[in-house]
């Protein structure tokens, strides 16, 4: 369970959403299923969260709807931070977050490793950025 809620935090950034999240897969599941079936039934608890509100701030295109585009963009975005926190938190192998997510292998090690680069440089951007607030204000005082 707080592996679960570990991860429902981490994708959703707010305890009230991932206690909702946590509480939808496990009216889901039976006590009997397997750890994999429960990761499978977070994602899609997690894939049925996912708001409209967010697909609408993406662009159409004119090849596809609006709706379509957004989702599918909304989805493959939490499928690699999904994949990247599962690794991480879980601490599962590349195989077993294969299956779980539906996807081949190769394409989790590439999602793996965009993720984890995306993960570093948004760390580096928000340390510099703290930082310059933090000259900044002792320049002012």
């Amino acid at each position: 369970m707080d592996e679960i809620y570990s991860l429902a935090y981490w994708l959703t950034g707010s305890e009230t959403k991932a206690t909702e999240l946590v509480h939808n897969t496990y009216l889901n599941v039976d006590k009997d299923s397997s750890e994999r079936e429960v990761f499978k039934m977070f994602r899609a608890c997690y894939f049925d969260s996912l708001g409209q509100d967010e697909a609408n701030t993406l662009p159409e295109t004119p090849c596809f709807p609006k709706e379509t585009h957004a989702v599918e963009l909304l989805k493959q975005e939490a499928d690699i931070r999904l994949s990247v926190l599962l690794s991480a938190i879980s601490g599962l192998k590349h195989r077993t977050i294969s299956r779980i997510i539906g996807k081949p292998l190769n394409t989790i090690r590439v999602w793996l490793s965009m993720g984890r680069k995306s993960l570093v440089h948004n760390a580096r951007f928000e340390h510099l950025f703290l930082n310059e607030r933090f000259y900044l204000r002792r320049e002012v005082s």
